[in-house]
């Protein structure tokens, strides 16, 4: 008996063997993926940009006297405003009053030799060499009443001091004096714009301790230069300062007009961003595909922001709804 079930068995293999192999084909079913599409218009905008700073005086000075030695006296204290020619520190006047003294000996001698040298009874030689030492001590009396004696050089107010009265001074800055009546900033601008920026231009300086307020400025001074690494160029920009609301080390916003151009204006949630980077992408329907296109974002506005790349065009076939499911040549179902 098992010998013919082995027999059987065996002939049912040899008979399957023979016959050709028969397998259903599946067909893979290509992936659609339903979307959204919108027309891209180019539209009108006022070219806006917005850069932050950090305000500063518009001219700081350093108190430090020419001469070393000790100082008497200083008139100010932290925070004290300053008129232009107000005193601020007198250091030791020793060697000042002694060249006062020599001046005075010196001026008698001047005027008796004035004296000789009309009438013939001085040679020119000995009237030369007094004049050289009078005009000499007298830029020296100069100079030290300027360094004895130092004065506010501009309106401001004092943003530091770093000595009391009797102690040597050598070297380390008396005190500071700061402009506030009006501030300056340097601001670094896309190179892109420098057809656009010129001296003069206005803009408005905002700052989130005065949210409601708007501060006017201009640009004083756009350098020459484009720095290689950044591809950005400096501007000075000066910001009237009268009521001293602002302050330096303040940190702000500028925004510069420049005008009206077109540009094109989608959705920002719209707009992807690879994960891990900063770069940005958005999808167009390209004879019912997805083509991926890599864009940089120009201005915002509100929920909208503006797109920027060679294939944004007018014209092209936008996706706004289901790009997040996307892959670059995926078929597209739209629907309205």
């Amino acid at each position: 008996m098992k010998k013919l079930f082995y027999l059987a068995a065996a002939a049912m293999t040899m008979i399957a063997c023979s016959q050709p192999t028969t397998t259903t084909e599946t067909e893979t079913q290509e992936k659609v993926e339903i979307v959204k599409t919108m027309t891209l218009h180019s539209q009108k905008i006022e070219r806006q940009i917005a850069i932050s700073t950090n305000l500063q005086g518009y001219e700081t000075v350093n108190i430090a006297p020419s001469v070393t030695g000790k100082i008497e006296h200083i008139f100010v204290e932290v925070g004290d405003k300053m008129r232009k020619g107000q005193d601020i520190v007198r250091m030791d006047q020793t060697q000042y009053k002694t060249s006062k003294l020599t001046m005075s000996n010196l001026e008698i001698e001047k005027r008796r030799m004035d004296a000789l040298i009309e009438s013939g009874s001085v040679s020119q030689q000995a009237y030369d060499q007094m004049k050289l030492s009078y005009d000499q001590m007298k830029e020296n009396i100069e100079f030290l009443e300027t360094n004895t004696y130092v004065k506010a050089p501009f309106n401001g107010v004092i943003s530091a001091k770093n000595y009391e009265d009797g102690e040597l001074y050598a070297g380390q800055p008396i005190a500071v004096i700061t402009q506030v009546d009006k501030l300056k900033a340097l601001i670094a601008v896309p190179e892109t714009y420098v057809p656009r920026v010129k001296e003069g231009l206005k803009l408005t300086v905002k700052t989130d301790i005065y949210p409601d307020k708007e501060f006017p400025a201009f640009i004083e001074v756009v350098y020459p230069t484009i720095d290689a690494s950044s591809h950005t160029f400096q501007c000075k920009i000066q910001i009237p300062n009268a009521k001293n609301l602002l302050r330096p080390g303040m940190y702000v916003t500028t925004t510069l007009g420049l005008g009206t151009e077109n540009a094109i204006i989608v959705p920002y949630q719209s707009v992807e961003k690879l994960v891990g980077a900063n770069d940005r992408y958005v999808f167009l329907n390209k004879d019912g595909r997805a083509q991926r296109v890599g864009v940089k974002l120009g201005q915002r506005f509100g929920e909208n922001v503006e797109i920027i790349a060679p294939e944004i065009v007018d014209g092209a076939e936008y996706v706004y709804v289901g790009q997040h499911r996307l892959v670059d040549g995926v078929k597209l179902n739209i629907v309205e």
